[in-house]
Parts: structure tokens; sequence; C-alpha cells
């Protein structure tokens, strides 16, 4: 990681047009031709793909926006555009709708690159330099599915345009875009390894490649590929439950097998913007992210999973120091979320704590909803009850659950996890729930009244809140390349 920042330490230097003692003649600089040399180049690269999750506008922070729009959690803090995407009253212009553009196509710039050069690298052991273009291929397949669930259209770019310098071009359509996530994703699945040593540990897998391919294939409405795909995480115990619920959320057990996706940081030798975005403001936090006493209502009587996931009025906290009450004045519901928050001994926030992005829990939801969805009530009990027995053997078995079970099982297990919206928004495309409906009643606290800000009634519009509008600065800088999502 040092080593990546040097260099673009190095390369902004070129461009500083200073002149000074400090103008000599270069010994290394690097250019992207000449820096893939050998294999330490090439890992050392791809590297700087994952790097990219770090970033604040990207998965730190504002991917964890969109989520505002659903009915589990209501925007704290002080970004007055934050109401904006929660209420559906956003525009083009909208930082939090234009800011990630950026960082998708830079993680889609790096893979790129690692996809061209990374093969005429001679000498590498030949499991480096196939794992090396899986995580390639991942990455681009990951940055252009985000892109998907935001945008429904975008421009993609691959190698052949990077060695043509061929980048403004035209968005294609949701299904092109799919058919080249799905391309990179089985080129993923074919490269990676299914697993890693201790020393790799948060490398994305087969296993990563296998669940994001369910996942679209339950965008794309494909649900027997769905169920497919989903089968081979579910039946690897490579990728096996975590032991306890809790497991996902500690420092000591973030990287376990359930993990397929997180983003890997170290206290004191990395930064999350996640957990300081989701913590308390007087425990080290910002709190702009609070639950609803909705989602906290799903939850069962028994259910070990609430306690782990929410910090509720009068509840005792361990922030490192000491154990402190959790007070309902700390957040604009009277709630947070404590499965994103860990505190060090000594005191401060733990940056150990891993930010998860995908987990074997979700394809194993996925594949009971695909099989509810194809062929009844009860196709899916055998994986609900996996996740049922997993957070407690005292919660009740289902029996010849339907989609009302499978929706209760998906909104609890992975609360606060950046899937409730897009849930919704698959659901009601396929008729299964009115998200207008739903979406009209207000947001409550604790106490029940309605939350004073982000709580009120909101007006979804279909189809036009399906997706939203692409950045209007992007537009501008194609010159009439792109061309807006319809009714923006």
């Amino acid at each position: 990681m040092q080593r990546i920042k040097y260099i673009l330490a190095l390369t902004g230097l070129l461009f500083t047009g200073c002149k000074s003692v400090l103008d000599v003649t270069p010994q290394g600089l690097y250019s992207t031709g000449n820096y893939w040399r050998n294999q330490s180049d090439a890992v050392d690269g791809v590297t700087g793909i994952y790097n990219i999750l770090l970033e604040e506008d990207y998965t730190g922070f504002n991917e964890f926006v969109f989520d505002n729009c659903s009915d589990d959690q209501v925007r704290g803090g002080d970004h007055d555009y934050d109401g904006v995407i929660e209420d559906f009253t956003y525009d083009a212009s909208t930082y939090s709708v234009r800011v990630g553009w950026r960082w998708k196509y830079e993680t889609i710039n790096r893979s790129n690159n690692v996809l061209i050069y990374v093969p005429k690298i001679a000498g590498m052991d030949a499991d480096i330099k196939n794992r090396c273009l899986g995580e390639a291929h991942f990455f681009r397949a990951f940055a252009y599915w985000r892109l998907l669930l935001i945008y429904g259209e975008a421009p993609i770019i691959t190698e052949d345009d990077v060695l043509k310098s061929s980048y403004n071009k035209p968005k294609v359509t949701a299904d092109e875009l799919r058919a080249q996530i799905e391309s990179d994703l089985l080129a993923a699945a074919d490269q990676l390894p299914e697993s890693y040593d201790d020393a790799n540990k948060g490398r994305v897998s087969k296993g990563a490649a296998w669940g994001l391919l369910c996942k679209l294939y339950m965008n794309w409405a494909k649900l027997d590929k769905a169920i497919e795909y989903g089968n081979k995480v579910i039946s690897n115990a490579n990728y096996k439950l975590a032991p306890n619920y809790a497991d996902n959320f500690s420092v000591a057990t973030g990287n376990n097998p359930e993990m397929l996706l997180a983003v890997q940081t170290v206290d004191g030798n990395g930064y999350s913007d996640f957990i300081t975005y989701h913590a308390p403001r007087n425990w080290n936090g910002w709190s702009f992210f609070y639950p609803t006493k909705g989602l906290v209502d799903e939850f069962e009587a028994g259910d070990p999973r609430k306690n782990i996931c929410i910090m509720q009025p009068g509840d005792k906290i361990n922030i490192g120091t000491g154990i402190a009450t959790y007070e309902a004045a700390a957040s604009w519901s009277g709630y947070h979320y404590k499965k994103f928050c860990s505190w060090k001994p000594s005191g401060g926030l733990d940056y150990s704590l891993k930010t998860p992005l995908m987990r074997a829990a979700d394809i194993y939801l996925l594949v009971a909803e695909a099989k509810i969805r194809l062929n009844g009530p009860g196709a899916g009990d055998v994986e609900i009850n996996a996740i049922r027995k997993r957070a407690s053997a005292t919660l009740p078995a289902v029996t010849n659950a339907g989609m009302a079970a499978l929706m209760h099982e998906r909104r609890v297990e992975l609360c606060g996890e950046n899937e409730r919206h897009q849930d919704l928004l698959r659901w009601d495309k396929a008729s299964l729930v009115d998200i207008v409906e739903l979406y009209k009643k207000p947001k409550l606290a604790y106490n029940g009244t309605v939350i004073t800000r982000g709580g009120a009634p909101r007006k979804f519009s279909k189809p036009k809140n399906y997706y939203f509008p692409m950045p209007q600065q992007e537009i501008d800088r194609s010159k009439g390349t792109l061309v807006q999502n319809p009714n923006y």
C-alpha cells in the first residue's frame, strides 16, 4: 500500500510545473507503460484496486446513503443534500448522485490496466497471475454492478477502449451492462482461488464471484441462474456461515468464511469512514445513519440479532474505556446501528472493524427467494431455516414459508447493509410489494412519533425513481455523447 501511495505521489509531482532544487534528473518515475515489470508490481497494482473501496464517496460512506431511501433508516448528520436522496427530490447535480461516479470508473480504469499489462509480465507464478486477473475482472464487474443499481445505464469501458484511447462513449442499456458484469464475473470465477491463507484473507475468491452472479441474476429476473450460482456458495464449506451472527461484526472474527467481500482496514494503518459515519457523535462518531422503529419492531421476540444490530435507549454499551448508557437523544430516531461500531480499550473507534459488502447469508436468502418465486411456498425453507438457526436455536423454524417470511428474514438479517431499498425495488418490479404505498408511510422514532428530519411520507414515482439521474457534470463533459436517463 505504501508503494502504491509513493507511485501516486511521484505521478502528482510530474504535473506541478515547479522549477526548484527539487527539479533533478528523474531516476525512477513510473508511468502506466513502464510500471508493470514483475510479479511484485502486478500484486501491488491489484492492491491499488482494493484501496479505492476506502474512499468516502464510494463504499466508505456514499454508497450507504442510498439506503436512506428505504423504510429502515433515516439520515443523520449535517449533509442537507442527503435529504433530497431520502425524499426523492434529487436532481442530476445532487452531490450524492454525482460523486460516486468517479470512483466506479477509477475502479474500472485500474482493473483495465491489470487486464492489459499483467498478461505481458514474464516469469510470474501462474497461480498468482490468474489470481490477479480474476481480481481485476471481479472489481470491474463490481463497479459496473454499482453503476447498474444506481443509474440503470452507463458507458462500458474495456481494455480495447483503453488501448484506443476511446473514453467518451455513450451509455449502454441495462441488459448490456448486465451482460458485461456476467462476462467479467464468469471470468473471475474461473481464475480466482476458492480460499486464501491467513496472509491473504480479505481478497476476493470464487465465492465472491459466484455470490455477485447470484445477485446479478436476481436483478435480471433469471431466477434459475440465481439458484445455480447461489448454490455454489451455499454448498461450499469455504463460505460456510459464521458460527455466530455477531462474528460478522467483530474485529477478531470479521474475516470469517461467510464474509464474501468486505473493506479491509487495520487500526493504525487504515481508516474507515464507514465506522466513523455510523458511531454516535458523543462516542467518537458522526451519527449519519439511524434505524427506524419499523425496522426495530421487525425483530421477533427472542431474536438475538436485535441486540447485536441496534442500540436502544437504556442499552449498556462498551465504548472501550468503560460502559456507557445509550440515550434516545443521541439520534433523531432514538436508535443507532450497533453492529457497525467498535471501540478500542484505550479509547476511540477501532478501525480494524471490516465494512461488510457481501455475506454468504445474503446468498442463502436470495436462493430461498428464487426458489419460492419459482416453486411456491416452502421451496426455500431449508435456506431460511439455516439463517434462523444460526441466529438462535430458540427461533422457531419456518414451515411452508412464502415471500412474507422471506422478506422478514432479509430485513432483520441484513439490516443496515445497503440491501433494503434494492430489495424493495426488485420486489416492486416483480409486483410483490407496492413501493409507492410503502414509502407513503412515515418513518417513526422509538417513541412512535414521526422522525422530525427525514420521517415525513415520501412520494416515489414509477418508473422514474427506480434509478437516479446520470450526473449532469458527466453529461456536460461528454459534449452530448451521454444522454440523461428518462424522466429527468
